[in-house]
Parts: C-alpha cells; sequence; structure tokens
C-alpha cells in the first residue's frame, strides 16, 4: 500500500480563471512534497518550503477543504481482493447531468468523466470479479434512464498507478 497526495486542481486554479481555488507557488510546492510522500511530516515540508510546521499543518487542511487534493493510500486492487478492473464507455441520449451523478453514487466506479469523441461519459469500474462486472454493467449500468449504449475495455493487466503528474 502506498500513500500519495492526489492533486485534483487545473490550470484555472493557478491562474485565478474559471471557479477552481487560486493555488500559490507554496501550495503548489507543498502538494509536489505531499505527491512524493504522502505520509512526509510537516515540519519536512515546512523546512522545504520555506514555512513553519504549524503554516505547512494550515495550508494543508485549507486544500483538502477546499477540495483542492486528497491524500489517500492507493493499493494495487488485486491485492485487496478486487480481481477484474475495466474502463467502460457510455453513449448517453439528452443530459449528461443525470447519468453522471448516477454512476458517481455507485461504489464499483472510481473515475467518472465527461469526455469528447466518440463516448459522452468514461467510467472506470473497480469489481470482485467477471460476475460482479457484468452486474454493475448489465443490471445497474445499462438500465439508468437516458444510457443509450456501452463498450466495455476490460483490463487484462495494470502496468503503472500512479498520481505523481506533479502540479506543472
Amino acid at each position: 500500500m502506498h500513500s500519495e497526495a492526489v492533486a485534483s486542481q487545473s490550470i484555472h486554479s493557478r491562474t485565478g480563471t474559471g471557479s477552481s481555488p487560486t493555488i500559490d507557488a507554496v501550495s503548489l510546492a507543498i502538494i509536489e512534497q505531499l505527491q512524493e510522500d504522502g505520509r512526509r511530516p510537516y515540519a519536512a515540508i515546512g523546512k522545504a518550503v520555506g514555512l513553519s510546521e504549524a503554516a505547512v499543518r494550515q495550508r494543508v487542511q485549507k486544500l483538502l477543504d477546499q477540495g483542492v487534493m486528497q491524500i489517500v493510500a492507493v493499493t494495487d486492487p488485486l491485492t485487496v481482493g478486487f480481481r477484474r478492473q475495466a474502463m467502460v464507455g457510455i453513449n448517453v441520449e439528452g443530459d449528461l447531468d443525470p447519468v453522471a451523478d448516477a454512476l458517481t453514487a455507485m461504489a464499483e466506479c472510481e473515475y467518472v468523466v465527461m469526455t469528447a469523441g466518440s463516448f459522452d461519459l468514461m467510467v472506470e469500474i473497480v469489481c470482485e470479479d467477471d460476475d460482479h462486472l457484468l452486474d454493475v454493467i448489465n443490471k445497474r449500468i445499462r438500465t439508468l434512464p437516458g444510457v443509450r449504449s456501452t463498450e466495455s475495455f476490460v483490463y487484462l493487466k495494470l502496468k503503472k498507478q500512479t498520481y505523481m503528474w506533479g502540479t506543472r
């Protein structure tokens, strides 16, 4: 199991455009420190970014409260009993929001994005086995109002899963 800080901020948060919070250079440096090691002590982060331990603690809490980042344990799904993963492309008739909201509420859906291109939505699903995956797709996703079609991309082997893209 590995802990990492997952920064979910966009370019808008750095430039101050859009509705995301503005992130200054010090907060970006704190995020980078936590992405390297989500368990790094605040005192060590403070030394690296030029702040006191208390100031780092306060900034980290603000970043968490604003939804800019999460500090989580990232696991290999196979080692914790989830032997089947898939990416599912979904085409929707009408408004995407209700379908995306319903998918977001499903515990098996780890990642839900609205896309441009061949699919309206892309959803990453993590399941215990093939029967569980079939149940989620066939009985829960395909029956949602507005879902027109799905295409499943079953993962055969997970080669890389990190959240170390930095803050660019």
